[in-house]
């Protein structure tokens, strides 16, 4: 099947839409690790067809970068917002994905989103977030949020680790700003 023809619908009460907003790209790897805990294998198939339409919201732009928010049609891909701010959400997915399946391909994926990073957004000071991913001779936005360090380039490293025992799924759960939290057995004398 076509990228198109696996469309990911948001919905809001029973409106579905072909919008998609960057920040939903968590949910391939929120899927994957429901099938790493047990849930049926289903999720992760699931989460393997929603992360490639999150990758291709990257590999459809001349810049290489995602725009914040897009709507899916036959045509391809309409940039509604086309500023681009670092976000982790993709490389989050990718990361739990290559923990969950072991394919290299997420660290294909990765590679390329970081190596558009360091092409379009990169400048003497760090990294900035850009106007326009449409445009490889884009303006850039002159900010960079703390989410990028915290977050992005610490999922990042993490998929370039090859010991896949450094923060292990059985041992450690990452909240929503990815800090490791270690997973306890029994809580006696924690608290």
């Amino acid at each position: 099947k076509q990228w198109y023809q696996r469309r990911v619908a948001i919905t809001a009460g029973v409106t579905l839409s072909a919008d998609l907003h960057h920040l939903s790209c968590f949910l391939p790897g929120t899927l994957a690790l429901g099938h790493f805990y047990g849930l049926p294998k289903w999720h992760l198939d699931l989460a393997e067809e929603i992360m490639q339409s999150c990758y291709y919201l990257y590999t459809t732009q001349p810049t290489g970068l995602a725009a914040e928010f897009v709507r899916f049609r036959p045509e391809g891909v309409e940039a509604l917002s086309s500023e681009n701010h670092l976000r982790p959400e993709t490389v989050e997915s990718l990361f739990v994905l290559w923990r969950v399946t072991g394919n290299e391909k997420y660290r294909d994926m990765a590679w390329n989103i970081f190596q558009a990073f360091e092409r379009v957004s990169r400048n003497c000071n760090g990294y900035t977030a850009v106007y326009d991913v449409r445009d490889v001779h884009t303006v850039t936005l002159d900010v960079t949020e703390s989410f990028f360090l915290a977050e992005t380039l610490k999922y990042l490293y993490l998929l370039f680790e090859d010991d896949v025992d450094v923060l292990s799924f059985d041992k450690w759960v990452f909240n929503t700003e990815a800090h490791p939290l270690p997973i306890f057995d029994d809580f006696q004398g924690w608290y």
